[in-house]
């Protein structure tokens, strides 16, 4: 299906500078906002207890919080999980309390207050030390998988374009990290596992549009750098719209339907890939372009021979 059709390919590359500059400019202030900010962290990595309980009818969530703040828990985190009568309860970690009994002294307070039966359908305490864990291996993770990238890229296609994939994935990581820290929005594991989804869909996009790039080196003998990175964008962009507008759709029914508990996961995605796909058509081809790449570096030199021998423009 064909969304976008063009007689001349789009001059992506003419507001390359531009592009890099404000989303520079961004990556910048998300920095300060973490580093002012930080970063709301859930009880994954702060640590804490996690109480669900089920309810006969719909949960009054305003009673429901009263009731824990008479006892004591003023702190904490209230929603609805999965259902109306579901609710989840979410106790940061304290030390004037043993954790191992918040799940009872919970219940035993908001049953005194409910006429029908409440029943705890799971109370787990997360500690201080697995939560620094967390934070830990999440990072590793993360950092990993860049390298990763980055050694791929350098080997199948070359290291400019590696670095503009690196830097290209590091763009869409800080900027969704940066909206967390402006919004304070929890960031627990099911945000990180969404980060590590977004480094995997970011780099496919860009690694179609390189494929083409390197294709392009090959056909059109004639063309500047400049010209044949603007033709490849453009040759692949409805591919790349109706993958996002179809990724997009999901998540914006996740996001609404899918309840509180994935709440960040569908944020941090749908964001994610609003940012990825941008930085998949600007920032990482804009960054090979600035670091000078040539067909010279893309072609093998048997290729670069045959196309001297034929006359053509290099």
């Amino acid at each position: 299906m064909q969304i976008f059709q063009f007689s001349q390919p789009l001059n992506f590359m003419r507001i390359k500078w531009l592009a890099v500059g404000l989303s520079g400019l961004l990556v910048v202030l998300s920095l300060v906002s973490v580093a002012i900010k930080g970063i709301n962290w859930g009880l994954d990595f702060t640590g804490g207890t996690v109480v669900e309980l089920g309810f006969t009818q719909a949960a009054d969530l305003s009673a429901v919080r009263q009731t824990l703040s008479k006892a004591g828990f003023d702190d904490a985190v209230v929603q609805l999980f999965g259902t109306s009568r579901d609710v989840l309860i979410r106790i940061p970690l304290r030390a004037d309390i043993d954790q191992t009994k918040v799940g009872e002294v919970v219940l035993t307070a908001i049953s005194a207050q409910h006429a029908e039966p409440v029943t705890m359908r799971r109370a787990e305490f997360v500690g201080p030390s697995v939560g620094e864990e967390l934070k830990q291996d999440g990072g590793m993770a993360m950092l990993v998988s860049l390298l990763g990238i980055l050694a791929y890229v350098a080997m199948r296609f070359e290291w400019r374009l590696s670095v503009g994939a690196v830097v290209a994935l590091g763009h869409d990581v800080i900027l969704t990290v940066g909206l967390f820290s402006v919004l304070q929005i929890e960031f627990d594991l099911t945000v990180l596992a969404a980060i590590l989804a977004l480094i995997g869909y970011s780099i496919n996009d860009t690694i179609v549009v390189f494929d083409r790039i390197r294709e392009n080196f090959r056909k059109l003998r004639d063309t500047s750098t400049t010209e044949i990175i603007n033709v490849a964008i453009t040759s692949t962009l409805n591919r790349t719209v109706i993958t996002s507008l179809t990724t997009i759709l999901v998540l914006v029914v996740l996001f609404y339907m899918g309840g509180a508990l994935i709440h960040g996961f569908a944020t941090a995605l749908l964001f994610g890939v609003i940012v990825g796909t941008y930085s998949s058509i600007y920032i990482a081809s804009a960054i090979a372009a600035i670091l000078g790449i040539s067909r010279d570096d893309m072609l093998p030199a048997t290729v670069i021979e045959d196309v001297k021998s034929d006359g053509a423009v290099l």
